[in-house]
């Protein structure tokens, strides 16, 4: 198991909905977490500062988005 710091669900959603015209019980969905979130925003803007001269891995654009998202999970706790 893991000891990532995930920050929780990013939308979570209460559990009950609207289904078929009535309102049901249903279990909560939590969707993706804050680190997956706070991960994709920083994912675009480095690819939206690549300037084609320099390749970057796949690896190297997850990885370093994730490590931004850590760190603004981070800043956070200690706000």
């Amino acid at each position: 198991m893991s000891n990532t710091n995930t920050g929780g669900p990013a939308f979570p959603r209460a559990g009950n909905e609207w289904d078929d015209m009535a309102w049901v019980e249903a279990p909560a969905k939590d969707g993706m977490t804050l680190r997956d979130y706070f991960a994709a925003k920083a994912m675009q803007s480095i690819l939206a500062r690549e300037d084609g001269r320099f390749t970057t891995t796949l690896e190297f654009v997850g990885g370093k988005a994730y490590q931004y998202a850590d760190a603004m999970l981070k800043a956070r706790e200690a706000s």
